[in-house]
């Protein structure tokens, strides 16, 4: 039975079985967990689902957890993504955190710890997950990763053959779903969650 409000959690692996082993674990803890062997799936469902948590795989053939959480924050923007792998490592570890990962776990799982790791992460993103059912449309998706490359609001109405205004109402409304007032901090905001990487001198403080 799902309960009103219950955080739910994502689950991405290309091998069934521990699919299956990891949703079965976390539904007896009373975690409601959708799981996927395809990543595209799981895009799918965020795009129209509430999600509180993504866990994903790194090592996947059709799409790594690193390419699969930032099409997944281009929907989401300050959905948490705790990246797993068989192949942990120190600089697998710190490109997955670069990318805007919360945290990085090793396989084989110790259930108590991930258990822990996974309560932790949900409790301590309670207020910004407030923030997720403000998913970006498609079209917004669109218009940000526009706006990330630098195209100018005219720019962008001329390549998607909408008016200037319509872009100016969308890109407000992805300012809004930011919290953000400015292109600048639009930017700032879309490193922080990996969304888009600055160069060092940037200038984050």
């Amino acid at each position: 039975m799902i309960v009103p409000n219950q955080e739910h959690i994502f689950f991405v692996d290309d091998e069934p079985r521990i699919c299956k082993e990891i949703s079965e674990s976390l539904k007896s803890r009373g975690l409601r967990t959708s799981c996927f062997t395809n990543p595209f799936d799981c895009l799918k469902e965020i795009s129209s689902h509430r999600c509180d948590l993504l866990i994903t795989d790194l090592k996947m053939p059709s799409i790594d957890g690193i390419g699969l959480m930032r099409e997944a924050k281009l929907i989401q923007p300050w959905l948490p993504v705790l990246i797993i792998t068989g192949y942990g490592d120190i600089p697998t570890s710190v490109m997955a955190i670069k990318a805007g990962a919360i945290d990085f776990l090793e396989k084989p799982l110790e259930l108590e710890t991930f258990f822990y790791k996974i309560k932790s992460i949900l409790k301590q993103n309670h207020d910004v997950n407030k923030l997720m059912n403000r998913s970006l449309t498609k079209t917004e998706i669109k218009i940000l990763k526009l706006v990330l490359k630098g195209l100018t609001n005219k720019d962008i109405s001329h390549l998607l053959d909408r008016s200037k205004r319509t872009v100016e109402t969308h890109r407000a409304n992805i300012m809004r779903k930011f919290c953000v007032d400015n292109t600048v901090d639009l930017i700032k905001k879309s490193s922080l969650i990996g969304l888009v990487k600055l160069p060092e001198n940037y200038g984050l403080e």
